[in-house]
């Protein structure tokens, strides 16, 4: 099965195709995504478009980070991105922080946004909890931040997923009302969504009705890309399913999430469809099907989580790559930030 992706195309000639694309290094990268996003990226590399991965240190930190943790999570989302095949010489990948004209942009943009704007933004009543009140400003104002990371680059397309559609749309009312305030119509592009085909949805192994996050607190809900070979199989053999065996269609799993994530994450690891599954394990048992699914996951995980902690152990090396890519944005971003200065009238 080969998703249908979108080659981007920008409507005003007068911008560079360019792709930005943001990952918080909180935590270890999960199967969901490496499904949902790095090995697409992957596939789409072949197609030249130049593409900024920003590991967004600088957003991870609006809610509290161990300092240490948070350096070895930066290196480790690095190395999983150039695991999987991301070419740090063809692209751009650094951390966020690295760059200071993101903090600088951020902040004239949160002078340009509106609070009426960011008060509509559902993530962070998501995040923030009952108690907002207790929340850091920088998770309130952080699409202000998103939106600084995209038109730093003057990015032309960003992939999103559906929960992060709001924020672009804000970095492009924010991008429009920009060059409206100040008199520069064509300066920031309108951002657009990046279409990548149909995405893989890789949903908790122990509530197949979550999304599968690296912040549940069990660690038997997700497969990270540091498992080890008998990680995952034990996850996997742990997964939540039901008594029935497999059905013969795609129609069989409805109302049957736990069975359907199984089945989906096979797909995605094959390359089937859901429907090649089914007919080839069509009435199997889930004592059939988990080893099965679990051998297939060693299979295609095992060569980038090995190549992951060699990359991990060469620290110098890692943190070269991110210095590189570090000069390379700030050699995009720094005369954007300096013509907004003068758009805006600093001295």
């Amino acid at each position: 099965m080969t998703d249908a992706v979108q080659t981007p195309r920008v409507a005003n000639a007068a911008f560079t195709t360019r792709v930005f694309s943001g990952i918080q290094p909180s935590g270890g990268l999960t199967l969901g995504n490496y499904l949902g996003a790095l090995r697409r990226f992957v596939d789409k590399q072949e197609e030249g478009i130049e593409t900024v991965y920003c590991l967004v240190d600088m957003h991870a930190i609006t809610v509290w980070q161990d300092p240490k943790e948070l350096a070895a999570n930066t290196r480790e989302v690095a190395a999983a991105y150039i695991a999987a095949g991301i070419d740090p010489e063809r692209h751009i990948v650094f951390n966020q922080s690295k760059v200071a004209a993101h903090a600088e942009l951020a902040w004239i943009l949160n002078c340009v946004a509106r609070i009426g704007w960011l008060n509509r933004m559902t993530q962070f009543k998501d995040k923030a909890g009952k108690d907002r009140e207790k929340a850091s400003v920088g998770l309130y104002a952080y699409p202000v931040l998103m939106a600084a990371d995209i038109l730093v680059y003057r990015a032309t397309h960003v992939p999103v997923g559906e929960d992060q559609k709001q924020h672009l749309e804000l970095a492009r009312d924010t991008a429009q009302k920009f060059n409206n305030d100040f008199a520069a119509p064509d300066f920031f592009p309108q951002p657009e969504p990046l279409i990548m085909g149909p995405a893989t949805r890789v949903m908790s192994l122990r509530d197949g009705t979550k999304k599968m996050s690296k912040s549940d607190p069990s660690d038997l809900s997700r497969i990270t890309m540091r498992d080890s070979s008998d990680d995952i199989a034990k996850k996997i053999r742990k997964a939540q399913t039901d008594p029935e065996p497999l059905p013969e269609t795609v129609d069989g799993l409805e109302g049957r999430a736990g069975a359907d994530n199984l089945v989906g994450i096979y797909a995605a690891l094959s390359g089937k469809s859901k429907a090649e599954v089914l007919t080839e394990f069509a009435g199997a048992q889930f004592s059939v099907f988990k080893p099965a699914l679990a051998d297939l996951a060693v299979e295609k995980l095992s060569p980038i989580t090995n190549e992951m902690k060699r990359l991990m152990d060469d620290k110098a090396y890692i943190d070269g790559v991110l210095e590189k890519g570090a000069e390379r944005a700030r050699a995009i971003a720094d005369p954007v930030v300096a013509r907004v200065r003068e758009l805006v009238g600093f001295i």
